[in-house]
């Protein structure tokens, strides 16, 4: 069985992060592993307190895991400070860990801050050359490249910006856009556009951990990157076209919609 790392922050209500990465991974049928970076309380509704890990125990929990079940393909999504960016960083070195999704998580779909800004720009400085591909989506894209990101030409522009602090490949997520949720490849060697269609469903909690998350399960199942962005694609827009409706605010996903329905 092909085995993933989710390196992420614990969301209390299940819809996002560690949660979110476990129930993706289970329905791709691979074996889902965890190092947890911090624990925050929130639910559909917002972000209502945050509790920091001991970077060295997110250590820990990275030699656990790499010296007993070597991970195929990481995950990793929400560290929030740099001293847990560094930390992650030293043992994906460590470890030669490879097939590498950095989902660069800085706010949440209901708005609240989930990350420092010193840990964005440590996120830029060790993890950006690390990860085979990297998948912000509008607003975090913004952020990195420094401008408002309204057409497509703006979405290759920033790709191209954020790419600099890289090694691999960088993903934007066009859901944002009101016209459509076309996301845009840049390689090395190509630029891709992922058509998408827009489904009418308010609920998107999780969307962008989960994406990342069925990206870095098709890559530790050894298909190529286009392949694996164009699959990860379709199963995010069947757990949206479930119109699972759960919680007070923007709902999760229905990560298990392939599932067959209990008796």
């Amino acid at each position: 069985m092909r085995k993933v790392l989710a390196i992420a922050g614990s969301d209390s209500s299940g819809g996002a992060g560690i949660q979110a990465d476990i129930k993706t991974i289970m329905a791709h049928k691979l074996y889902a592993m965890t190092a947890i970076t911090v624990l925050t309380a929130q639910n559909t509704t917002g972000v209502y307190g945050i509790y920091e890990v001991d970077h060295g125990f997110v250590e820990n929990q990275l030699d656990c895991v790499f010296t007993d079940i070597f991970p195929d393909a990481v995950k990793i999504g929400m560290l929030y400070r740099a001293d847990i960016v560094a930390s992650v960083a030293q043992k994906l070195l460590e470890y030669k860990a490879r097939n590498i999704v950095l989902d660069p998580v800085m706010v949440a779909t209901s708005g609240g801050k989930l990350a420092s800004d010193e840990g964005i720009a440590a996120l830029r400085k060790h993890l950006f050359p690390l990860a085979d591909l990297i998948t912000p989506n509008i607003p975090e894209a913004a952020c990195l490249c420094g401008f408002e990101i309204r057409t497509k030409a703006e979405m290759v522009k920033a790709a191209k910006i954020i790419a600099r602090d890289c090694k691999g490949s960088v993903l934007i997520k066009g859901g944002h856009f009101c016209e459509g949720a076309d996301d845009f490849l840049l390689t090395e060697t190509e630029e891709v556009w992922f058509p998408g269609r827009r489904i009418a469903n308010p609920n998107t909690h999780g969307t962008g951990c989960t994406l990342s998350s069925a990206i870095a399960c098709n890559l530790a199942a050894g298909q190529e990157l286009k392949q694996a962005v164009r699959k990860a694609k379709d199963y995010l827009a069947g757990a949206l076209a479930a119109q699972l409706d759960l919680g007070k605010g923007s709902g999760p996903l229905d990560h298990g919609y392939q599932m067959a329905p209990a008796p």
